[in-house]
């Protein structure tokens, strides 16, 4: 089991860019693929990036693409977004997620095979 604290989030307004961190321990990091997610109100959770135990792939959801990136530094055992230009459309709860195990290069996308989760960062994008 790993504990994930996430940080980085707060209010900015459109156009503008936040980096979200989240930072592990209890646990060793590389074995890890980690995942963010998004949950605003009255949404379900839905999927933002995920990067692989190497760190070589990473995958995003399409809403996302071209404007975040998820990187991890495991040598500080934390994973990063980063988010540019940024709109309404994306304010939500923020979560980072870690699922132990799998293969090297995998990436992994859907909630459900997360195993440990983070207690969220608010992202707020004001018009």
């Amino acid at each position: 089991q790993v504990q994930l604290v996430e940080s980085g989030g707060g209010l900015v307004q459109a156009g503008g860019s936040l980096r979200l961190s989240c930072a592990a321990s209890g646990s060793t990091f590389s074995q890890y693929v980690m995942g963010w997610f998004r949950q605003a109100p009255g949404k379900e959770r839905e999927f933002v990036a995920t990067i692989s135990r190497s760190g070589r792939m990473t995958s995003y959801a399409d809403s996302v693409k071209g404007r975040i990136t998820i990187s991890r530094d495991d040598t500080k055992a934390t994973v990063y977004l980063q988010m540019n230009n940024l709109k309404p459309e994306d304010t939500a709860v923020y979560y980072c997620a870690a699922k132990s195990g799998g293969s090297y290069h995998a990436t992994v996308a859907s909630p459900r095979l997360y195993d440990d989760w983070g207690q969220g960062t608010q992202v707020t994008v004001s018009s």
